[in-house]
């Protein structure tokens, strides 16, 4: 049924993980199987993290390294360019070039293609706001999930790597550890803790994934998100097979209200996080303890 903006499929988006991570544990998240930038070492094969080991590159360091560049800056330049051409355009030569060095220089400091998406996937975790730790567990997790909502579409690149990494570099355990604090908090039963995390964050994450693919196919085609919303909405209205569910879709949107796609989107987000608090509020309130 189309019932809003953003619902329309995006072809010309990265592609999508099938599974968003969950945050409360780094075992929710399949290891990425070993790529072809990864090489066809053993190592390579068994490798799973960039974060596991800590060791150090096996390319040995020269000492004709470019002055100057180090990891970090590696990795704010991945981000940039992710953030510009996308997943499916990022190598290690447009980073090179970005940099002004060679694309070997690059292997002084880290092993694989694959090393940088995840270090460009947890640097851009820092982003995420810590919840204000005076507020009750609602409102903690309110501002959670919308800081993180404003992650994937700031950054549609990484909905896909979530789901591939392992994800548990410094930032994206930090906000593993704030997300735990809330839902301690709320005084569900242990059992029914990750129940609610992944009800939480699998539809921020769908919700996020959605919202930030739809406004990069609006950039692409030069319209604004009003104005896509509306052509699209006016080609499903002028087939008559479809008439049963535009003027269904009509009137729910209506019924909602917002005169423009970010205030339609935006009212869906509140009412639905929305409901999905008041759900473990109810099943805290027949299993669990008082919230804290």
């Amino acid at each position: 049924m189309v019932s809003g903006p953003g619902s329309e499929p995006d072809s010309a988006s990265e592609p999508t993980s099938d599974a968003a991570p969950a945050p409360e544990s780094v075992s929710s998240a399949a290891p990425a199987p070993a790529s072809a930038s990864s090489g066809g070492s053993k190592d390579a094969a068994v490798r799973t993290s960039v974060w596991l080991g800590r060791t150090a590159p096996s390319r040995s360091r020269r000492t004709e390294s470019p002055a100057g560049l180090d990891r970090n800056r590696i990795t704010e330049a991945s981000v940039r360019l992710l953030d510009a051409d996308g997943l499916a355009k990022f190598s290690m030569r447009r980073l090179a070039a970005e940099l002004d060095v060679t694309a070997m220089s690059l292997y002084w400091y880290v092993d694989t293609k694959d090393d940088l998406l995840e270090l460009a996937l947890d640097s851009v975790y820092a982003e995420i706001d810590r919840p204000r730790e005076d507020a009750d567990w609602q409102d903690r997790l309110r501002e959670l999930a919308r800081s993180y909502r404003e992650l994937l579409v700031r950054h549609i690149w990484i909905s896909p790597l979530a789901g591939t990494f392992l994800n548990i570099g410094p930032n994206s355990m930090l906000f593993s550890y704030a997300v735990q604090d809330v839902i301690r908090d709320t005084g569900l039963p242990l059992e029914r803790q990750t129940g609610a995390l992944s009800a939480v964050f699998q539809f921020v994450y769908g919700f996020g994934t959605v919202e930030g693919n739809f406004k990069a196919r609006c950039d692409a085609t030069g319209l604004t998100q009003d104005e896509y919303h509306q052509q699209a909405m006016g080609t499903i209205r002028a087939e008559p097979h479809l008439r049963e569910i535009s003027d269904y879709s009509d009137e729910i949107m209506s019924a909602r209200g917002g005169e423009t796609v970010e205030e339609m989107r935006e009212r869906d987000f509140v009412f639905a996080l929305d409901l999905v608090i008041a759900g473990i509020e109810a099943v805290r309130d027949r299993t669990g303890t008082p919230a804290q």
